[in-house]
């Protein structure tokens, strides 16, 4: 299990993360939302150690180091990919460097996103290589995935396609933390949601939980968000005077 403890990050004048307690547990897909500046690169790039900050983050009661930071993988649309160079090649390098790589689950989604095997990456469409970024991460061997953001330039059905698959390809000790703006699409695969709001944690809460109490996992997120529903009419009013 990941436990973070009272994690801030703060740059100048500016906390991004406020004393943030979370835990990660095995198996769990979760899905981290918050609008944009909310904390949740941060937070993802605290916990994989990418940034400095105040606080713990451990994995299995050790901190996270290079002895064990192969069991973490992440998908970011800045990419972590080697851009000249192809698939095949990407594939042989994972292999070297990572005992758990799983080169039929790599087979397998190259096949699924259909996406040329010899290739220099920097050729692909940025969906593509987002697409390509989320397969690394996935094949990695990893037991915790983070991906934030992994599908910006694909469409609704890759995307719907590609919850599906995620499903059954997950072994039971696999935990992935999805950051998504994304929230109706996911709402149906991720088994808890965590909020955030201007770096701090302000839900967090199992589907299960919300399907007892008979709510949606949208109208949840407006709730804990105080999102006004007249918003829209009061500004088109300002606007146009009517």
């Amino acid at each position: 299990m990941i436990e973070v403890r009272d994690l801030s990050k703060k740059y100048k004048d500016k906390l991004a993360l406020q004393h943030v307690d979370l835990d990660i547990r095995p198996g769990e897909l979760i899905g981290l939302f918050g609008e944009n500046g909310a904390g949740k690169t941060t937070l993802i790039k605290s916990i994989l150690g990418l940034i400095r900050y105040q606080g713990t983050v451990t994995l299995d009661g050790k901190p996270i180091d290079r002895g064990n930071i192969a069991r973490l993988s992440f998908a970011t649309g800045e990419h972590s990919f080697f851009p000249d160079i192809d698939a095949e090649a990407h594939a042989d390098f994972y292999a070297e460097h990572f005992g758990t790589f799983n080169r039929r689950r790599f087979d397998g989604l190259m096949d699924f996103f259909e996406l040329p095997r010899h290739k220099n990456i920097r050729k692909f469409s940025t969906g593509q290589q987002n697409q390509f970024e989320v397969i690394l991460a996935l094949c990695q061997g990893a037991d915790y995935i983070f991906m934030d953001e992994p599908f910006a330039g694909n469409d609704i059905f890759n995307r719907e396609d590609f919850y599906k698959v995620l499903l059954g390809i997950l072994e039971p000790n696999e935990t992935v933390l999805l950051s998504t703006h994304l929230i109706e699409e996911v709402s149906d695969f991720i088994g808890r949601a965590v909020l955030i709001h201007q770096g701090k944690i302000v839900g967090d809460v199992t589907t299960e939980e919300l399907q007892e109490r008979g709510v949606g996992l949208v109208d949840y997120v407006k709730e804990t968000y105080n999102y006004r529903a007249d918003r829209v009419s009061k500004a088109l009013s300002d606007i146009t005077g009517e």
